[in-house]
């Protein structure tokens, strides 16, 4: 009985605590230790190329974590400085975000083995968050010369926000969920389930614009003319129209994915959509015909975009796809990215230097950040949430909204100019 009893004890003397690890432990002394147990050195790296943000990458002989493992590798030696030193190592290694930190409950301050830091890298830095929405953020816009920031969620709100103030200046309910929200020129244009709402912020008229069947999961504009993807897998054309009722006139539906539509992007004369069928087609917007459809992807289409006379796309697949085209106006991958998880979205823009740099959201709550056309990452952000969407603002600022309905405030940061002797 003894011998049972003192293999129990020193097994329990072994153990790390589970509360302790969650940050909830209130006992004094406890039985379990409140450090890690030690663990065998793992290999790791972002993958095939260890990933240290410039930083030479943790011998398999030091005492230290490396980016990837599920524990430090503390030793309870008694020297706490150590364990301290180990801690903030592994910290500045790891690119999780803690999420007790996020709801500011995190106990471990400097030593928590997590990032206490919405972002990582330089060049950029938080300006606020606004967190008034309930639900996902399906749309942010910033019209042209107005000091207004429009957002749309699932929660059947749009919020009107002063870009000044950072305050919430104005909220229309709906009455149902927004799932999609874009500007362009003097209009709003907000996508509900079996319709579109069209607001004009000059003249303050309002106009419904009927015809989908199902939610509007996407939209854009080019050729001056409103593009609306449904989950029914049809994308709807409207253009300009002179009659007193509305000015806008459905001019087509184009047919041919099989389920819904979930992006749009236009580029070189053409419309590119992206369908949760897994294709990509693409429409010539003078004839409004599909000339061609691309089966490259083995999952969902997330999201694409035009850079240059390149089309990008991602997926829930893992992978960033970049389209050029060959010949005869055909498209070809020329290159493939793979991220760790599936990609939700991507947007382009350039930083405080003017270099294009690519955000990839990814299902694990952050963002990477690519400078084009090299693919070298340049930081990761990081939300509650996955990040569903990503906006330019003016002076350098850009937004992000997520699925928890955060939405965040970013700047880039200017180079300081040296002087030339």
């Amino acid at each position: 009985m003894d011998t049972k009893f003192a293999r129990r004890t020193e097994r329990i003397g072994r153990t790390t605590c589970s509360y302790w690890r969650a940050g909830r432990c209130n006992r004094n002394p406890c039985r379990f230790l409140h450090i890690e147990t030690p663990s065998p050195p793992a290999a790791c790296g972002y993958g095939n190329t260890a990933y240290s943000y410039g930083k030479k990458p943790h011998s398999s002989s030091e005492n230290t974590p490396k980016y990837g493992s599920k524990k430090a590798l503390l030793r309870d030696n008694g020297d706490r400085g150590d364990a301290t030193r180990v801690a903030k190592a592994f910290k500045k290694s790891s690119p999780r975000i803690c999420k007790y930190w996020i709801n500011n409950n995190c106990v471990h301050g400097e030593q928590c083995l997590y990032l206490h830091s919405w972002f990582r890298g330089d060049g950029f830095s938080t300006v606020t968050k606004l967190q008034e929405h309930k639900k996902v953020i399906t749309g942010i816009a910033l019209p042209v010369g107005s000091d207004k920031l429009y957002s749309g969620s699932t929660d059947g709100t749009v919020r009107i926000w002063d870009c000044h103030s950072g305050q919430c200046a104005k909220v229309i309910n709906l009455g149902a969920e927004v799932t999609s929200l874009i500007s362009e020129g003097s209009w709003i244009f907000v996508g509900l389930q079996n319709a579109v709402k069209a607001w004009n912020i000059q003249t303050m008229s309002e106009f419904t614009l009927d015809g989908p069947k199902g939610r509007v999961r996407a939209m854009t504009v080019g050729n001056n003319t409103l593009f609306a993807g449904t989950e029914e897998g049809v994308i709807f054309a409207w253009r300009g129209s002179s009659k007193a009722d509305s000015p806008f006139e459905l001019v087509a539906s184009l047919t041919g994915h099989t389920k819904a539509v979930v992006c749009l992007a236009v580029g070189c004369k053409m419309l590119y959509s992206g369908s949760m069928d897994q294709s990509i087609k693409v429409w010539d917007m003078d004839t409004l015909q599909c000339t061609m459809t691309l089966n490259d992807h083995t999952d969902v289409v997330t999201s694409l975009i035009c850079w240059d006379q390149y089309l990008l796309s991602s997926s829930s697949d893992r992978t960033i796809k970049v389209w050029a085209c060959i010949e005869a106006g055909s498209l070809e991958v020329i290159y493939t990215h793979t991220e760790e998880n599936g990609v939700v979205s991507l947007f382009g823009m350039p930083d405080a230097e003017g270099k294009p740099i690519l955000f990839s959201s990814c299902r694990d709550n952050s963002v990477h950040m690519y400078e084009l056309p090299s693919f070298s990452e340049r930081g990761r952000l990081f939300a509650k949430k996955d990040v569903a969407l990503i906006e330019l603002g003016p002076g350098g600022l850009f937004f992000t909204g997520d699925e928890s309905g955060l939405l965040m405030v970013w700047k880039w940061l200017e180079v300081p100019k040296v002087a030339s002797s």
